[in-house]
C-alpha cells in the first residue's frame, strides 16, 4: 500500500512540475477524438501481462529500441518489404517480442476510432501499463501522447544507433548524449536490467575470452562467472539465456544496482557504470528504491519524448506493421 501512494504521489509531482506537457505532446491527447483509446490499451495489456509475466521486459526493450532510432515514431513495428530490409530483422532486433500485442491493441483501438490513434502512442502506453500491472495499474509514469508514425524503417539505423551490451562507459555516454539524454538518464533506465533475460552470446566473451587469450573479465564477480558458466555453453551459444537479475527476471525493483555493486552486471555495459566517479554515486543513490521509482519514472518520460513527430508529420498508420498506402 505504501509503495501505490508513492507511485501516485511520483507521478502528481511530475506533473506539478510541468512534465504533463511537453512540447507538442500533452497529457489525454485523444481525450475527444478517441476518448477510450487509454483504457483500451490498459485493459488489453492486463490480459496479456497475466498469460506472459515477461511482456514488461519486451515492451520496455522494444519502446527503447523504437526511441533510439529516428526517435518514438513506432518504426520498429514496421515490416521489411521486397526493396528494404526494416529495424526488426537488423541484428539487435532479431530477438525483440511482443509485436502480437501492440498489434492486438491497434486492432481494438482501429475497431472503435479508425486513423486516430498513432502506434507509437500505443508502444508508449502499452509499455507503461505493462510496468503498471504489478503495481495494482498505477502508472509508474505519466505517458504523454500526441505522437505521429514514421514512415521510414532501415535495419542499418538500428544497428548505428542501438548501444550494443559490449560498450563502455564512454561511448554509453555519447550515445544517451546523441539523443540528448544524460548520464543520470543512463544509469537510471538502465535500471530497466532488473527484468528480462539476456542471451549468452551478447556476454560470454566476459567467461571465456575476454581480451582473446581464453581469460575471464576480471571485473566480474568470480562466483556470478562460474554460475553463468553452468548456464552458457560457450562462445558460439545462441540460444540460451540467462536472468539479467540472478534474484528473478520478472520483479521491478531496484535490485539492479545491489548487484551491480557486487559486481554481477551481466553485460560490459552494466559493469560500465562502475567505472566513473560520477556513474557510480548515482548507482549508489538509486540503491534507494523510492528514489529509483521517482527518477525511473522521469527518465521514461524524458525518452519517450526522444524526436518525436507531432502535428502533420508522418502519419497514422492503420495497421502498425505496414505504412498507409497513399
Amino acid at each position: 500500500m505504501k509503495t501505490t501512494s508513492f507511485l501516485v504521489a511520483c507521478v502528481l509531482l511530475s506533473c506539478f512540475l510541468g512534465a504533463c506537457h511537453a512540447g507538442n505532446l500533452r497529457k489525454n491527447f485523444y481525450r475527444n477524438s478517441c476518448p477510450q483509446a487509454e483504457a483500451i490499451v490498459k485493459t488489453k495489456i492486463q490480459q496479456h501481462v497475466a498469460a506472459r509475466p515477461e511482456l514488461p521486459a519486451k515492451l520496455i526493450r522494444m519502446h527503447f529500441h523504437d526511441c533510439f532510432v529516428r526517435g518514438c515514431d513506432g518504426s520498429v513495428l514496421l515490416d521489411s518489404t521486397a526493396t528494404n530490409k526494416a529495424e526488426k530483422d537488423s541484428i539487435p532486433n532479431l530477438s525483440l517480442a511482443g509485436y502480437d500485442v501492440i498489434d492486438d491493441i491497434k486492432a481494438a483501438i482501429e475497431a472503435k476510432c479508425s486513423g486516430i490513434v498513432s502506434c507509437a502512442d500505443i508502444l508508449a502506453l502499452a509499455t507503461r501499463d505493462a510496468f503498471s500491472v504489478r503495481f495494482n495499474n498505477v502508472p509508474l509514469w505519466e505517458v504523454l501522447t500526441g505522437r505521429r508514425d514514421g514512415r521510414v524503417s532501415i535495419a542499418s539505423e538500428a544497428l548505428a544507433n542501438l548501444p550494443p551490451p559490449f560498450f563502455n562507459f564512454t561511448q554509453l555516454k555519447q550515445s544517451f548524449e546523441s539523443k540528448k539524454l544524460t548520464v543520470h538518464d543512463l544509469v537510471v533506465l538502465s535500471g530497466a536490467h532488473t527484468i528480462g533475460v539476456g542471451h549468452c552470446n551478447l556476454f560470454t566473451n566476459r567467461l571465456f575470452n575476454f581480451t582473446g587469450k581464453g581469460d575471464q573479465d576480471p571485473s566480474l564477480n568470480p562466483t556470478y562467472a562460474d554460475f553463468l558458466k553452468t548456464k552458457c555453453q560457450g562462445l558460439s551459444d545462441t540460444t540460451t539465456t540467462v536472468e539479467l537479475d540472478p534474484n528473478g527476471s520478472t520483479k521491478f525493483d531496484n535490485d539492479y544496482y545491489n548487484i551491480l555493486v557486487q559486481n554481477k552486471g551481466l553485460f560490459q555495459s552494466d559493469a560500465a557504470l562502475l567505472t566513473t566517479k560520477t556513474s557510480r554515486n548515482i548507482v549508489n543513490e538509486l540503491r534507494n528504491q523510492n528514489k529509483f521509482y521517482t527518477e525511473f519514472g522521469q527518465s521514461m518520460q524524458r525518452m519517450g519524448a526522444i524526436e518525436v513527430l507531432t502535428g502533420s508529420a508522418g502519419e497514422i498508420r492503420h495497421k502498425c506493421s505496414v505504412v498507409n498506402s497513399n
